[in-house]
């Protein structure tokens, strides 16, 4: 079954961060993905989304038209993407960041106060990953110790991050408690 996820913010929130690790943590489950950055010139400030196909078969392409979930860190995001997302899917919105969600009746919409949660934390960088564990809470497509494990390897250069990365992943998994 193929599941596909797109991410989407300002550039600099860390949105292909979260499609790599997504995609690193299934890799690391033994599942097939592919990832699919895209970004404008402008990067920082400028837009920034990313595209994850995770299945157990080969994937042909790496192309969503019509995600399954759909995150948006901020609010032209939500506005640009909320009708990419297909009927009955996810769309996981940085509340935050975001003061009119979708008004979509058919797909469910996750508020999670995202940039909120990481500023408690006072590790604003963190605000993609406290998203990113909320959304690996709601979806299952990895489990929490895959996911821990890609944020590890990636900071495995400067390890004295690590600890916050990965209260930053627990507090959001556990915000959708």
């Amino acid at each position: 079954m193929l599941i596909k996820c797109f991410f989407a913010g300002f550039g600099g929130q860390g949105v292909l961060s979260m499609g790599y690790f997504l995609a690193y943590a299934a890799m690391k489950e033994g599942k097939e993905v592919t990832y699919l950055p895209a970004y404008g010139a402008e990067v920082r400030g400028g837009t920034a989304h990313c595209t994850v196909g995770i299945s157990d078969e080969e994937i042909a392409s790496p192309v969503a038209s019509e995600p399954e979930y759909v995150v948006a860190m901020n609010q032209p995001s939500a506005k640009k993407f909320q009708n990419a997302i297909c009927s009955g899917g996810m769309m996981f919105i940085n509340s935050s960041l975001v003061s009119e969600p979708p008004q979509r009746g058919d797909i469910e919409i996750i508020l999670v106060p995202a940039s909120g949660i990481a500023e408690e934390l006072k590790n604003v960088q963190a605000t993609n990953l406290v998203m990113l564990g909320a959304f690996v809470k709601k979806t299952g497509l990895v489990n929490l110790k895959s996911l821990e494990l890609a944020v590890e390897d990636a900071f495995s250069a400067k390890k004295k991050l690590i600890p916050v990365n990965l209260t930053a992943v627990r507090r959001g998994y556990d915000y959708l408690d």
